[in-house]
């Protein structure tokens, strides 16, 4: 590792624009010397740090909550859109599109604290499968995204998490899985209610949809949260194509790199076919706004942190 931050990583233009990126940033004195306090990174999560394929992970969460109710609640299986989850209807599923499932889970989770709901997903996580690698999907994480995060982390960035995902499911995995403490997460929210009466201990979700954290809120979501323009970005879909570029626009050194799905062997290959992550506006333009391609194919020697 101390000759090679990035082993899982092939020689190659994207790999060397990281390497010499984070070289320039970090060398005091130099012309493109930045501080610490402003050396902020922001990664989508979905289809950028873990796989999101054949369905988020979130989803999968969502389906085996909906058991649950469907079990004191029969009816609710025979019900749409909970038919199609508990079916594992996909054409369905994705018709709905990344904000309709967002909503629905939020409602599945109307009443629930948040301490409870952390300790619910943090069970899920500790057994729950990945359908086609049969590995727990903390597990399908990207080895190589693992590396550039310690890589940064070691060399003074601060990183976060911008993503659709939902803020509070994200929350329950990040720090352990990617060093990215809860108040570095910035997702999808919910509304929630504070009862200041005689248990003001915890927040209750409501069924209401507070933040949707996709392409231009993602942007409006960095100013009120972090506070700074980042100077990296790391994305895999056209809505992640607004913080690359919020990231670029700004001044001095900067750079903004987007992971191409093209490895239809070691995960899945896919690009604008995928409703819940298309990718067609940000991969055709990659090189006229300046963005880095990522091929997961040709740049990584290996995809996930376990080997699946």
């Amino acid at each position: 590792m101390a000759s090679d931050p990035l082993p899982s990583w092939n020689d190659g233009a994207a790999k060397s624009a990281i390497l010499d990126f984070v070289a320039r940033v970090a060398k005091e004195g130099g012309p493109d010397y930045v501080r610490p306090a402003e050396r902020i990174a922001t990664f989508d999560n979905d289809g950028t740090l873990w796989c999101e394929q054949p369905l988020q992970v979130q989803v999968f969460f969502l389906i085996d909550r909906v058991k649950e109710l469907a079990a004191r609640d029969p009816g609710m299986g025979q019900r749409q859109p909970f038919k199609a989850l508990l079916e594992r209807d996909l054409k369905t599923l994705h018709d709905l599109g990344k904000k309709g499932l967002l909503e629905l889970f939020f409602a599945t989770h109307a009443g629930v604290t948040d301490e409870h709901f952390a300790e619910i997903a943090r069970t899920w996580l500790g057994h729950a499968k990945h359908p086609k690698f049969g590995a727990l999907f903390k597990g399908c994480v990207y080895r190589p995204q693992i590396e550039l995060l310690d890589y940064l982390h070691t060399n003074d960035f601060r990183t976060f998490i911008v993503s659709g995902g939902g803020v509070d499911f994200m929350r329950a995995f990040a720090e352990a899985t990617y060093g990215i403490p809860p108040e570095r997460v910035i997702g999808s929210s919910v509304k929630t209610r504070f009862d200041s009466g005689d248990d003001p201990s915890s927040l209750t979700k409501l069924g209401e949809l507070n933040s949707f954290d996709d392409r231009e809120v993602k942007v409006q979501n960095i100013n009120l949260h972090i506070g700074r323009r980042p100077i990296l970005a790391f994305g895999n879909s056209d809505g992640d194509l607004a913080m690359l570029r919020y990231t670029l626009a700004g001044k001095g050194a900067r750079l903004a790199l987007l992971v191409h799905h093209d490895d239809a062997v070691r995960e899945v290959a896919y690009d604008r076919d995928f409703k819940l992550s298309p990718l067609a506006e940000a991969l055709d333009k990659a090189s006229e706004y300046g963005v880095t391609l990522v091929s997961m194919k040709n740049d990584w020697k290996t995809v996930f942190e376990s080997q699946v």
